[in-house]
């Protein structure tokens, strides 16, 4: 019954030996559907329901599942073969009325990859290698929008699939244990994600929470026109770290924030899309009183950051800083650094 949290992923720089079960990682929101009879409950990682975001997905699984189970997946929105995660965030707003629009706009699919429970059975002892034949047979049942996710325990192919999916968006492979059981909100998985690296400007910073230091790094890359791009933040220093930055970037405050090319923030209009720095997103209302201000920086140091994963020129998730990098300009900070791929169809493999 539900609340109950997913099973986790232990992120790993290479494939674990042993017998393993290999999926692409899919780029949504996790979701376990319990169903009972025409009752299903959409859990959350957070444990939270996500019914009243996705009314469209409801019918199908009805069409699809079987009278009494619960199934773990992926919520994902797919648009012309390729997964939008921007779009699937989109889905999660408070007015009725756009939920129900975006519903018919840009709707979600799920994507099965696991199953804990059929009728009264509970599957969570079980060894995946069982709970996957159960799976496939209940698949036999699904019709689209519900799928089956692909697995496969040939490591030259999952790799294959580390490397092409990446275009459809994407962001790595899942490895699971095939005698493993189903362990709610433990590491007891494996994740092998793309990790690269980039060098941006730094054009300001936030301040930790603590008021102890720099809590982050507000970065930027410059387009083809010559203007600069907010693609995200790195973070995540220790405490020492925080207060060394401090003393760092002092010498390159900016008193006057009409002399940075982000000066029009402070415009409600430049928060339109969410990408300007300090600019309000879907989430403030869950955390209303959230400081998003920040301090502006003559834009003259570069950073080397590590990230893995990028949608639309900007930064999934926060960046790791590795290095300052005060060989390079910060005029050569190029959003062209982002990697580029031949298009693919994600649908191929949705079957």
């Amino acid at each position: 019954m539900p609340p109950l949290k997913p099973m986790l992923a232990k992120p790993l720089d290479a494939l674990p030996d042993g017998e393993l079960a290999l999926e692409p990682k899919w780029d949504g929101f996790r979701c376990i559907v319990f169903r009972d009879g025409d009752e299903i409950t959409l859990g959350s990682r957070n444990q939270k329901p996500f019914n009243r975001y996705f009314p469209e997905i409801f019918e199908p699984l009805r069409a699809s599942l079987p009278d009494r189970c619960v199934v773990d997946g992926e919520l994902i929105v797919e648009i012309d073969g390729t997964l939008d995660f921007d779009a699937l965030g989109q889905r999660i707003h408070p007015a009725e009325s756009r939920v129900n629009m975006l519903a018919e706009k840009t709707p979600v699919s799920f994507v099965a990859f696991d199953v804990l429970a059929v009728d009264d059975r509970s599957l969570m002892d079980e060894p995946f290698r069982t709970r996957r034949e159960v799976l496939e047979t209940m698949a036999t049942g699904f019709e689209p929008p519900i799928h089956l996710a692909p697995m496969t325990t040939d490591r030259d192919l999952a790799m294959r699939w580390f490397d092409e999916l990446e275009a459809a968006g994407l962001d790595g492979l899942i490895a699971k244990p095939m005698d493993g059981t189903y362990v709610p909100d433990k590491r007891v998985q494996f994740k092998l994600k793309h990790v690269r690296t980039i060098d941006c400007v730094v054009a300001g910073y936030r301040m930790h929470k603590s008021g102890d230091g720099v809590g982050s790094l507000v970065l930027g890359l410059y387009d083809e026109s010559g203007g600069l791009r907010h693609v995200g933040v790195a973070a995540s220093f220790t405490a020492k770290r925080r207060g060394e930055l401090i003393d760092e970037l002092a010498p390159h405050v900016l008193d006057d924030l009409s002399d940075h090319p982000w000066a029009a923030w402070m415009n409600a209009e430049a928060h339109a899309d969410g990408s300007m720095p300090g600019a309000p997103n879907r989430w403030s209302g869950a955390n209303p009183g959230k400081d998003h201000s920040w301090i502006p920086l003559r834009l003259e140091r570069v950073v080397e950051v590590r990230y893995t994963f990028s949608t639309d020129g900007r930064f999934r998730g926060t960046t790791k800083m590795l290095r300052w990098r005060p060989d390079r300009e910060p005029d050569s900070c190029l959003l062209t650094q982002f990697p580029t791929f031949d298009p693919i169809d994600i649908r191929a493999y949705l079957d």
